[in-house]
């Protein structure tokens, strides 16, 4: 009787936690559409800013504030969906939050304190003051936007890096971890690596974001030079950005996870016996049960240089660990991961072809190609959700890696119920929010950046 009383306690336990993380995970996700594409448009609207300070032509300038207004749309959203993040920590991680708070509470704080009311009130002065600021003063302002969001983005990170790689700390009796150098986990390892690969899929986003639009004027026949300082802008920053996160950026953050989650990142690969020379498998179908990759479509050796730099090296598969030490959720990481890497190189692709077409000036004339490119707005927030579900899956079933294990860190006094409860009601709210959302940037679009420059003006830019 004690054990089927054990047994169902348990049970009742597993169901909250698949709860808890549930909800966190769909409300980090419904927020993070919004924060990567504010982001990138921070940036972007810094490289258009600076071309009309540097060309003296206020064309640019018009042409940004199409892109300011979203990105104050995207940050107002933002704010009211983070929010809720903050007060998880504390209702459902509430062993997490006692343990780990003194040392996430530090960049935490520093995200809250340095770069959010930075951001939030240069925003203001973004938005609003371009009539009453000096040209300089306006880049200015469009510049520390941009240093306001990518250093809330740092902090962030090293949160992440911390619970991915943890240094710098630690553990009291009782468990609770200290921190014992600030500069170690501002500077930790993981971090470099993940914060410049997180980054430029936020210019990814905006960038196919902003060429999608110029794409959409083009084929209406509307704001038409508007529309070609869009498409240039947007298919080079895109495309830049995402060879970038192939190389070096990808492969660095791969190594370290190979380097540091070995078991995370043999499945990634649904890498299940050690292998010398080990194969990178393009297509398959992981078969957790019967420890294998059914009908693979492999590259011989591959994996080994890829990660190790040596065709013929062991990489470490997932029978070297204890199976209590492997992913929870080997398919759902390894299709999120190829997800990831297979919308990175239709990017690339795409951008490489809108190069080719853009330098043989045909770009702007190419209806089907514009299509595509209109088409192409979602595919990259599909894509970098995906990579942070690689990531979080992957450190899977550590909270803290090698310190706190997921389990250990949830709410016990939050059951099932409240947690289902408060799932369905953020469902709703978030429906809600999303749906305001998109008509306020269909309207701001429809809108368009402004009166459309004289004839004589900027063509093809």
């Amino acid at each position: 009787m004690l054990c089927l009383q054990a047994q169902g306690q348990n049970n009742r336990m597993d169901h909250a936690l698949a709860l808890h993380r549930l909800q966190f995970a769909f409300t980090i996700t419904f927020h993070y559409l919004f924060a990567q594409l504010s982001m990138g448009l921070a940036l972007l609207i810094l490289l258009l800013k600076t071309a009309a300070r540097s060309r003296g032509n206020d064309y640019y300038n018009q042409a940004a504030r199409l892109w300011i207004r979203v990105l104050a749309l995207c940050f107002v959203i933002g704010v009211v969906t983070g929010l809720p993040m903050e007060f998880q920590f504390g209702t459902n991680w509430a062993a997490f939050s006692k343990a780990a708070g003194a040392v996430i509470g530090q960049t935490l704080a520093m995200e809250g304190v340095f770069a959010f009311f930075l951001e939030s009130t240069l925003i203001g002065l973004l938005l609003f003051g371009e009539k009453r600021l000096s040209a300089r003063a306006h880049w200015m302002v469009s510049l520390l936007v941009w240093l306001g969001t990518w250093l809330s983005a740092y902090f962030i990170l090293a949160t992440n890096a911390w619970m991915q790689h943890p240094v710098g700390y630690k553990l009291l009796p009782g468990g609770r971890a200290e921190l014992e150098s600030l500069a170690a986990l501002l500077l930790n390892p993981w971090l470099g690596w993940m914060f410049l690969h997180n980054q430029l899929g936020t210019v990814v986003t905006a960038g196919f974001f902003m060429a999608s639009v110029g794409a959409f004027y083009l084929l209406t026949g509307r704001h038409q030079n508007y529309a070609r300082t869009y498409l240039r802008l947007g298919v080079i920053s895109a495309g830049v950005a995402s060879i970038l996160m192939l190389f070096p950026t990808g492969h660095g953050q791969a190594r370290n996870v190979a380097l540091h989650q070995p078991a995370g990142f043999a499945g990634m690969e649904a890498l299940f016996q050690t292998t010398q020379s080990a194969p990178m498998a393009v297509l398959g179908q992981p078969d957790v049960e019967a420890a294998r990759l059914d009908n693979p479509v492999l590259i011989p050796g591959l994996l080994s240089f890829l990660t190790y730099g040596d065709w013929n090296a062991e990489v470490k598969g997932l029978d070297a660990f204890p199976r209590g030490e492997w992913p929870d959720q080997i398919p759902l990481l390894y299709y999120s991961y190829r997800i990831m890497i297979g919308l990175g190189s239709l990017f690339i692709a795409v951008s490489l072809v809108s190069w080719y077409k853009l330098a043989r000036d045909d770009l702007y004339r190419s209806r089907s190609w514009l299509w595509i490119l209109m088409l192409m707005a979602p595919f990259p927030f599909i894509a970098n959700t995906a990579g942070w579900m690689t990531a979080e899956l992957g450190r899977q079933p550590w909270l803290v890696y090698g310190v706190m294990r997921t389990a250990q860190g949830a709410s016990a006094q939050v059951s099932s119920g409240n947690a289902l409860f408060t799932i369905i009601g953020f469902v709703g709210l978030y429906l809600l929010l999303g749906m305001l959302l998109l008509y306020l940037l269909f309207h701001e679009i429809d809108r368009g950046p402004g009166p459309e420059v004289p004839s004589g003006g900027p063509q093809g830019h």
